[in-house]
C-alpha cells in the first residue's frame, strides 16, 4: 500500500470525523449582527412604528408587519431580496442581505410571549398521532431561515410598546429537540384518554406544544429571560390616535409636487 492511499484510508477519515464531531459540539454563529446594523435597525424601526400608526390606530399585527420590516431592513442597507408578501407558507417570509427571516407578530403576557408557526397534520392528528422523532424532523426540515424577526406589543388605551426581536432560529427555545416531548391527553367527553396533541417540559420558563384542534398547529411559548432581552433590536412607544387620513395624505402630497 503507498502513501497515498495510506492518507486516504485512514488519516482522511480520522479528519472528517473530528470536524463533524466539532460541528455537532460547537456552535458558532452564523451570522452577526453588528452594532452599525443595530443602530440603523433601531433607529429606522421606531421611524416606521411611528409612520404607521399616523393613519392606522390598530395595532401593527402579521401583514403590516412583514412590509415594514422590509422597509426597515432596506432603509437600514440589508437590501431584501424577495418577500412572501402576506403568504402562509411556511418557512422563511423574507430574504435579505445578511439572512432569511420568519416574520410573527404577538403580545406580551406575563413575562413572556407565545407564537404559532407550522401546521404538522403530515405528521401528526387526531387520527394519526405520529411519533415525536418524525415530528420534529418535520418542524426542522421546515425551518429554511436563519432568525426570527418577531414584533412583540404592549398596550393601553392611550399607547403601544413595542420591541423587535431577532432571534437566531436555533436558540433553544425554539429548538423542539431542546424539549422532552410527551402525548397530551384527553381528560372527558369522547377525547377521555385519547391522545388530543403534543407537549413538552418547559426549560427556562419556555415551552413547546401542538394542538390536534388547531390543525396540528405547532406553538411556542416563549419566557423573557436576561439571554432573551439581548435580542431587542429596536423598541418604539407610540401614542394611539391617526394624524391623517389617507385623503390628507394625498392633498398633503400634491401640495409639495
Amino acid at each position: 500500500m503507498n502513501l497515498l492511499n495510506v492518507i486516504e484510508n485512514s488519516v482522511l477519515p480520522s479528519i472528517n470525523t473530528l470536524l463533524n464531531a466539532i460541528e455537532k459540539t460547537v456552535l458558532l454563529p452564523k451570522i452577526i449582527i453588528t452594532d452599525d446594523m443595530r443602530i440603523k435597525f433601531a433607529l429606522n424601526f421606531n421611524k416606521c412604528v411611528n409612520g404607521y400608526h399616523f393613519i392606522n390606530d390598530d395595532p401593527i399585527k402579521e401583514t403590516p408587519w412583514e412590509d415594514i420590516n422590509a422597509t426597515i431592513l432596506n432603509a437600514s442597507g440589508c437590501i431584501v431580496n424577495s418577500q412572501s408578501n402576506g403568504s402562509h407558507k411556511s418557512g422563511g417570509d423574507l430574504s435579505c442581505s445578511f439572512g432569511d427571516l420568519s416574520n410573527k407578530s404577538t403580545q406580551y403576557g406575563n413575562k413572556s410571549f407565545k407564537i404559532s408557526s407550522y401546521r404538522l397534520t403530515t405528521v401528526c392528528s387526531s387520527k394519526t398521532p405520529g411519533n415525536i422523532e418524525e415530528i420534529i424532523k418535520e418542524i426542522d426540515n421546515r425551518k429554511n431561515f436563519d432568525f426570527y424577526s418577531i414584533i412583540v406589543r404592549k398596550g393601553t388605551k392611550k399607547q403601544i410598546t413595542y420591541d423587535w426581536y431577532l432571534i437566531p432560529s436555533d436558540f433553544p427555545a425554539f429548538n423542539p429537540a431542546s424539549y422532552t416531548w410527551y402525548p397530551k391527553l384527553g381528560i372527558k367527553g369522547k377525547n377521555k384518554d385519547s391522545t388530543i396533541g403534543w407537549e413538552t417540559d418547559v426549560i427556562n420558563g419556555s415551552s413547546m406544544s401542538i394542538k390536534f384542534n388547531m390543525s396540528s398547529q405547532l406553538w411556542i411559548n416563549v419566557h423573557i429571560t436576561d439571554e432573551m432581552k439581548k435580542f431587542i433590536v429596536g423598541t418604539s412607544v407610540v401614542n394611539i390616535g391617526r394624524r391623517y387620513n389617507y385623503i390628507q395624505i394625498y392633498e398633503k402630497e400634491c401640495a409639495s409636487v
